[in-house]
């Protein structure tokens, strides 16, 4: 079964456009002051206006009140919520959309922080101590296919670009793939060359 795909990271109106465009199943939207992705709630009101109700919407959260969270997610209206931060299991039962709680794979040791989050998806990324997310590395494929345990829907992430994520997808076998600097320009800007080779790379496996 072909992967869902995830283009996060989106702050404009063409990017998001040619991302549905060229098949994407969701749109990434990062309300984290200090991404180069930032966006404001009313600008993905205004650039998301054209997109088919089919196409997800997921806000990108990182430690933020949870009722600030919940007053973006009715204000966007969010079809789902994705959490880099630190936050509790807690807080991730706080909402009714679904959550998915995303953990930076440092080592074979991250996957034990998993076991006790009770959220719809595990969104793996890479381990960086300068970033949150975003970062274009990789990390070991092996981790995501022992995360298989923990019977939640995985989304890979992390370094993936067109030349390998087709790679990825047959190794993995994720629920979704979800990228943002593997198919940019410049950050926050999405180059549309790659972005549709990446997507027909994904839908070829």
């Amino acid at each position: 079964m072909e992967p869902r795909i995830k283009i996060c990271g989106i702050t404009n109106r063409e990017d998001a456009e040619k991302a549905v465009e060229y098949g994407a199943d969701a749109l990434g939207f990062v309300f984290y002051t200090n991404s180069p992705r930032f966006i404001t709630p009313q600008e993905v009101v205004m650039l998301t206006t054209s997109i088919p109700v089919f196409v997800s919407k997921v806000g990108v959260f990182v430690d933020l009140g949870i009722e600030e969270v919940r007053k973006i997610a009715n204000e966007v209206g969010l079809e789902a919520i994705q959490l880099h931060g630190n936050e509790s299991r807690e807080y991730c039962k706080g909402f009714y959309q679904p959550v998915i709680k995303a953990f930076r794979m440092k080592n074979i040791e991250t996957l034990i922080e998993m076991r006790d989050y009770e959220v719809s998806a595990f969104l793996l990324d890479a381990f960086s101590s300068n970033s949150l997310g975003g970062t274009g590395k990789k990390f070991n494929w092996d981790w995501a296919l022992r995360a298989k345990v923990y019977n939640r829907p995985i989304i890979l992430s992390g370094g993936l670009t067109p030349d390998n994520v087709g790679e990825a997808v047959r190794t993995v076998h994720p629920y979704a793939i979800d990228v943002s600097s593997g198919v940019e320009s410049v950050p926050g800007k999405k180059d549309h060359i790659m972005m549709r080779d990446f997507i027909q790379a994904c839908k070829k496996v």
